[in-house]
């Protein structure tokens, strides 16, 4: 099947090989970004950068990752931090399994392998949360070695440069593309060209709007040719999203402190805090707060709007119900803890719950 994805004559030869590679290193030593991540050699900050830039834009992560430098500037600090405060320090980032595979991935790193982070590309792949492409990623920028990058970029800039109309995330037409990939990179140091390819893909080779009038490589761009730029890369059709309709109770008793919870379950928002929670088929009247709080003295006072934030694979609407007590929490289910009202910034919500701290204080 892979065989006719690209005709012969689509094909380059070494010396086209080599010239591309050429040019492209050429082209990104006069366009580069200065990125903080591509001023070092540590792996550790090398590896949270790629981490972190999965599903998050460069914009938004470079204040992320300078924060969460500042607070835990060594794998050290990393594994020894509280999985809560490196939740806090991602808040807001989304896919929080990231954090929680850096976190243990760190503790591994710190006490199984003495601290050395790994050094080749098998080793890498063995750490939890390293795929192929972060293996890769690690293994070229740290250490120079020869394997390609292949993120969303380069998937786009290959397929585009050999016309590859075959859906993007079937496993064979990434493989296809990874080999590639892997014979431009021959030609140049694995670091630059890697960095390059990438980064042509970001600001040239774009999703949108890509810059083709002045690309160097139209000539040669099989997609260019044929007029085909904007329908490629291809993906499969995409998967429908499910829906969830979340019911939160805010209940606050006269010291101003509110129950809230830390999601265990291999569910949406593992690892943060919420407050009691009853999820529904879909909204109609409001359903009393769960069974286990029946037992308090509440006090309705207000009910916020719908609250909505869309998830790789589903939408969750969430609506929060205030309550008052006019005493203390006394005995209150396990599940729960106690938190001060003014102290609920300490903790990592997810984006929808700050959403509603942000516009809707009860304080």
């Amino acid at each position: 099947m892979i065989a006719f994805l690209i005709p012969m004559h689509h094909k380059f030869t070494t010396k086209k090989k080599a010239q591309f590679s050429e040019k492209l290193v050429k082209w990104y030593r006069t366009h580069y970004r200065d990125l903080p991540w591509r001023n070092t050699k540590d792996p550790y900050r090398i590896w949270l950068s790629e981490i972190m830039l999965q599903q998050t834009t460069v914009a938004q992560g470079t204040d992320y990752y300078h924060r969460f430098l500042t607070a835990l500037p060594t794998l050290a600090d990393l594994a020894q931090a509280p999985l809560d405060q490196v939740l806090k320090l991602w808040e807001g980032l989304g896919y929080y399994s990231r954090a929680r595979n850096l976190h243990a991935t760190a503790i591994h790193i710190h006490k199984e392998l003495d601290g050395q982070f790994p050094d080749t590309y098998d080793s890498l792949l063995n750490l939890k949360g390293v795929g192929t492409y972060t293996a890769a990623a690690i293994a070229s920028f740290v250490y120079d070695l020869p394997h390609v990058v292949v993120d969303g970029n380069v998937l786009r800039v290959i397929s585009r440069l050999h016309g590859i109309i075959e859906p993007v995330d079937l496993p064979f037409t990434k493989e296809l593309i990874t080999q590639l990939a892997q014979e431009l990179l021959e030609f140049q140091r694995p670091e630059e060209f890697n960095q390059a390819i990438m980064e042509f893909g970001a600001l040239c080779c774009t999703y949108k709007n890509p810059s083709c009038d002045t690309c160097p490589f139209k000539k040669s761009c099989v997609a260019y040719k044929k007029k085909v730029v904007s329908t490629i890369p291809l993906k499969s059709k995409k998967v429908k999203k499910k829906s969830r309709y979340f019911h939160l109770y805010t209940i606050l008793d006269e010291d101003d402190s509110t129950l809230i919870y830390q999601r265990k379950s291999k569910d949406v928002w593992q690892g943060l805090y919420a407050f009691p929670l009853i999820e529904v088929e879909t909204y109609g009247d409001t359903p009393p707060p769960p069974g286990a709080l029946a037992s308090l003295k509440l006090k309705a006072m207000d009910d916020s709007e719908t609250y909505r934030q869309t998830l790789t694979h589903q939408y969750i609407h969430a609506r929060f119900h205030y309550y008052r007590m006019n005493s203390k929490f006394g005995k209150i289910p396990k599940e729960y803890k106690i938190q001060s009202w003014s102290k609920l910034a300490e903790l990592a919500f997810p984006k929808i719950i700050n959403n509603y701290l942000q516009c809707e204080p009860r304080i």
